[in-house]
């Protein structure tokens, strides 16, 4: 679009599949950070003149959005927060306004973070940050990221895969003082989720997209020795290999050595609550 091209609210709203007023409510954002100008009884208008200048200001504002989702997620993980909360509270707390505390609020309900209840009230849900909320994920995942894999209509995304292959080799090939375990959870997370959104199965689908966006939100624990971070990474390359394949049982029983082995890395979480089919032989 050029400066000063009208934005219907109609044609956005069929575009991306919404009412018109989440697109109302978008439009005031972008014109309180001077991007779009508001003429009465005509509509919005872009004020911005080249794509540059828009690029940098949406940057500014997700920078923001972003920076305060962060400061309310460290407060709750920290405790600070209490489990209930109210737009007008966090408002005083973060010397913000209603508007920003309520999109900060809307990214971290988007991680599963938070749910709004009846009225004006926040509440927030319980975090994957300690070891017995690390073991049931794990009992979780144990369960359901096996199932995502042979649940019939399961799709690589053949893309998305590649561009994994990429990042893990980069991993993989990294100086041992580059290969951090921020940068291996990233790449974890993006890899689960990606077998989390090929499954042919609706609801499989969702609830681990879901809890994959709560371990990323999630604080865990830092403790991981390198070796498992690069046998990790390698443990995915062979499940990706398997299901280019279409191997769905073999990528599926891959995943579940694979968590085991990650699980046992955490004390408090070695070898319980694995299903008996699930676990290896007596000894």
């Amino acid at each position: 679009m050029k400066l000063g091209d009208h934005l219907p609210e109609q044609a956005f709203s069929e575009a991306c599949g919404v009412s018109r007023t989440p697109i109302r409510s978008a439009f005031k954002i972008l014109k309180l950070n001077e991007i779009l100008e508001w003429r009465q009884e005509e509509g919005y208008f872009l004020s911005m003149s080249t794509a540059d200048q828009a690029t940098k200001a949406l940057q500014e504002v997700q920078e923001a959005e972003d920076s305060l989702a962060h400061r309310i997620l460290s407060d709750r993980a920290e405790r600070r927060l209490d489990e209930v909360q109210s737009v007008s509270a966090l408002s005083r707390r973060y010397s913000a306004s209603r508007n920003a505390v309520l999109i900060a609020l809307k990214i971290l309900s988007q991680d599963g973070i938070v749910t709004q209840l009846p009225g004006r009230a926040w509440a927030f849900q319980p975090m994957i940050d300690s070891p017995k909320s690390i073991d049931e994920s794990f009992d979780f995942r144990l369960t359901m990221e096996p199932q995502a894999i042979v649940a019939p209509g399961f799709s690589l995304d053949i893309k998305r895969a590649g561009l994994l292959r990429s990042q893990i080799d980069d991993f993989l090939h990294a100086e041992e003082i580059r290969a951090t375990v921020g940068g291996f959870r990233r790449i974890d997370n993006d890899f689960h989720s990606l077998i989390a959104q090929c499954s042919g199965n609706r609801f499989v689908r969702g609830s681990l997209v879901a809890h994959h966006r709560l371990r990323k939100a999630s604080r865990m624990g830092n403790s991981m020795p390198s070796f498992r971070l690069r046998q990790a990474m390698v443990e995915h390359l062979e499940i990706l290999d398997s299901l280019e394949r279409n191997q769905f049982d073999l990528a599926a029983d891959q995943m579940i050595v694979h968590l085991r082995r990650s699980r046992i890395r955490r004390p408090e979480a070695a070898n319980r609550g694995i299903p008996p089919l699930q676990r290896g032989p007596r000894t």
